[in-house]
């Protein structure tokens, strides 16, 4: 008997050490989470991705204005060559007549390098500072996107929680009323109680049923909705470690309803100024394109003629030539072209300015709202819990009540029905308490973009 106890426990331990252990199951906390959001979930991702591309295009713009070098290797062979006439007179003909004749070789090879060097372009300085511009746009956009990603996963998270308290507040009060309609049920076959008592319990019992049911399958999607904010499989099994009330404690802070921060900081409001100086570059670059480009450039080839291909012979000769010289391009008249499109980016620049000052006031607009919105979630869960407790208290009289014949069904059942909205109301201000704080810090924040995040 000894062994068989032994041989039962070590079993169960080693499948709760295999269930501990499985890869497949994620253990997290509601920070796990968020980092794990912020590695893998495609948004985060591909925002990353539009920083190393800016990277990539501002060095593009920067090597455009650093030497160049271009080889060019060109074979030719005159299947047919040209024929050329020639007065007859130069080769012993009678005057006014003319002699076919073919010119060079059958067969020709060249190579050349050439050495080109930017010496001045208004556009190109312009171009660098555009560079900058949008790698700086790229940058503040991977910072709202990690604001982003957060609140969908803190959001994803609670109400993953929230699902699974009112899940086991359900199956709870579907105990209890099964506990009831059980006694009422005997209390009625003695002939204590009414049929009607019995009918209404059941009513209670069959609407708990069918909202268990419902929670049940919206837990299931709220899973699979977290799993999508960090970027994970939506199969992928994952157990939350945090819970609902202790998530609630932990985001209740009045001192972040104090919290100033100048309007210019807030990450939307930097990304509107990132476009409006870009759309002051954009201006810049069209009156550059009026000025002159200056180009300098070396030339140094080597070319080769034969009527057979003996170009890799020893005793094959070649000719050198070399050009060193000077590109100046001027521009003069384009008919108003460059004109016109100034005059479309200097419009494009004052839309952008517009953008820039509806967003400063939008921004103010959202904090004060966010911040009015986080009050009264704060308030509204203590109202909420206050609700609990009376309902409970209520429920609970009118169920004595009712067993010792004072009270009748109904307002037994309205009691319960009271107390069931009471719980989902908590439960719901407990989950507005986390969300409407994260939608302050986000506009609260101040983030800037970091290599090393």
């Amino acid at each position: 008997m000894k062994i068989f106890i032994f041989l039962l426990s070590s079993f169960f331990c080693f499948s709760a050490w295999a269930q501990e252990s499985d890869p497949e199951i994620l253990n997290l906390s509601l920070e796990e989470a968020i980092v794990l959001g912020l590695e893998n979930n495609y948004s985060s991702l591909k925002s990353e991705k539009e920083v190393e591309k800016a990277l990539a295009q501002k060095w593009e713009i920067i090597s455009q204005g650093l030497p160049q070098i271009n080889g060019n290797v060109d074979y030719q062979n005159f299947l047919k060559q040209p024929v050329t006439l020639i007065p007859g007179e130069i080769a012993g003909g009678e005057p006014g007549t003319f002699v076919p004749v073919r010119f060079g070789t059958q067969q020709n090879l060249s190579a050349t390098a050439t050495w080109s060097q930017l010496i001045f372009d208004g556009s190109y300085i312009v171009g660098v500072q555009s560079a900058r511009t949008l790698l700086q746009i790229s940058k503040n956009a991977k910072t709202k996107t990690d604001l982003e990603v957060r609140k969908a996963v803190i959001n994803a998270y609670g109400n993953v929680l929230m699902a699974q308290e009112s899940v086991e507040i359900l199956v709870n009060n579907l105990e209890n009323i099964t506990e009831n309609l059980n006694d009422t049920q005997k209390i009625f076959e003695s002939g204590l109680a009414e049929e009607e008592d019995v009918e209404q319990l059941k009513i209670t019992r069959l609407s708990l049923e069918n909202n268990l049911n419902r929670s049940r399958r919206m837990l299931e999607i709220s899973y699979q909705l977290l799993n999508m904010a960090m970027g994970i499989p939506v199969d992928r099994e994952v157990i939350p470690t945090d819970d609902l009330n202790t998530l609630a404690l932990q985001f209740y802070d009045l001192q972040l309803l104090e919290e100033r921060i100048p309007v210019e900081e807030n990450i939307d409001v930097r990304i509107a100024e990132n476009s409006a100086e870009a759309a002051r570059i954009y201006v810049r670059l069209e009156k550059a394109k009026a000025l002159p480009q200056l180009t300098g450039f070396l030339n140094y080839g080597t070319t080769g003629h034969s009527d057979s291909f003996t170009f890799f012979n020893d005793n094959q000769e070649y000719f050198q030539q070399s050009i060193l010289g000077i590109s100046l391009n001027v521009p003069i008249f384009s008919s108003g072209m460059r004109n016109s499109r100034t005059k479309q980016r200097q419009l494009e620049y004052e839309q952008a300015m517009l953008d820039l000052q509806e967003t400063r006031n939008r921004v103010s607009l959202e904090i004060d709202a966010a911040r009015a919105d986080y009050r009264f979630s704060l308030e509204n869960l203590e109202a909420q819990q206050e609700s609990l407790a009376l309902a409970k208290r209520i429920e609970n009289k009118n169920q004595i009540k009712f067993f010792e014949g004072l009270a009748s069904s109904f307002e037994l059942s309205e009691a319960q029905r009271q107390l069931y909205t009471a719980q989902q109301n908590l439960l719901q201000a407990m989950l507005e308490v986390i969300n409407d704080k994260v939608e302050l810090e986000n506009a609260l924040s101040t983030k800037t973009y970091s290599e090393e995040d």
